[in-house]
């Protein structure tokens, strides 16, 4: 008869097992919508962008759901269409990510993303995404006027990112130009893992939509935001703030030659437990405030020293 550590050890080695296997499973579905420009230079734009960043996505595989709905296809109807259909072929585990791209409007009471035909409310939008069954949503409004969007977006599970802090800041943005160019810039993954979390993504378009309008010597009619928390938008994702925890965890960006779904089942443990040290030590910082100096130097080394030696098993 097995002892209750040896049946102990065997449930948890199960529990990582499954966890490899629901990762492995999990599906990417994203979303980008280019709205009307107005102008014919602001459509061109808006359509090139979406197109760079569907090249981008694509990179991620013939595994990711793409869709792209662009100028005169960007309809509220089309919209409707595309989210409904999506939610009959998501599951839970999988993740969602909508892009908005083009112009935005505030009346001082909502928000609106400007498409052909009637606009379409950031309240309808979060209706839309509240009925998909995923767990894990991204939100990326990179137009003007975004910030005023957050209020009706945010919830918990959801990460919201927009490209301005309020819907007073009505200037078309540089924004989405910077966020494609995060997925070609090697210096984007600060991890050096291969892949970009959206938090890696947030960090580099913020910091260089900053820099542009330093450099041009001009008044920054834009500020990105960032929330993964359900609360209110904070223009830096820190600890001290509570804010990037979900958003270092959720990946925009897995080449396929990053990601071995083939390994054996032993290394598929290893891979699994190294993601959830990962994700604890993620967790540990973001507690720190509430422990003393001592517990938290000690339970971080814990953790660095078992990463470490699972690292280890993994390179063998």
């Amino acid at each position: 008869m097995a002892s209750a550590t040896q049946v102990g050890c065997r449930l948890k080695v199960l529990a990582l097992l499954l966890a490899a296997a629901i990762g492995a499973n999990a599906t990417s579905y994203f979303v980008t919508i280019a709205g009307l420009g107005g102008e014919p230079e602001y459509d061109s734009q808006f359509a090139k962008w979406a197109a760079d960043l569907q090249h981008e996505l694509e990179k991620n595989g013939p595994a990711a759901h793409i869709v792209t709905l662009s100028g005169l296809a960007a309809t509220r109807d089309n919209i409707r269409k595309t989210l409904a259909r999506l939610a009959t072929e998501m599951q839970p585990n999988d993740r969602f990510a909508l892009f908005l791209i083009g112009h935005g409007s505030f009346d001082g009471a909502e928000y609106k993303f400007n498409i052909p035909g009637l606009d379409i409310s950031a309240a309808e939008l979060a209706s839309l995404m509240n009925r998909l069954p995923v767990e894990r949503q991204l939100v990326v409004n990179m137009t003007s006027c975004s910030g005023a969007s957050t209020p009706a977006l945010a919830r918990k599970g959801r990460i919201v990112i927009t490209a301005t802090k309020s819907g007073t800041e009505k200037n078309a943005t540089v924004f989405p130009r910077y966020w494609i160019d995060a997925f070609r810039d090697p210096a984007a993954d600060t991890d050096k893992n291969g892949a970009l979390s959206t938090l890696e993504l947030y960090r580099y378009t913020a910091a260089k939509t900053t820099a542009y309008f330093e450099s041009e010597k001009l008044l920054a009619t834009e500020h990105p935001t960032i929330t993964d928390s359900g609360a209110t938008a904070a223009r830096e994702a820190k600890p001290e703030n509570g804010q990037g925890l979900l958003a270092a965890r959720f990946p925009i960006l897995e080449p396929e030659q990053e990601v071995d779904r083939n390994v054996a089942p032993g290394k598929q443990v290893l891979v699994s437990k190294k993601e959830d040290l990962e994700a604890r030590i993620d967790r540990l910082k973001y507690q720190k405030a509430a422990l003393s100096p001592e517990d938290y130097k000690r339970q971080l080394s814990a953790l660095l020293l078992e990463l470490a030696q699972t690292q280890a098993e993994i390179d063998r």
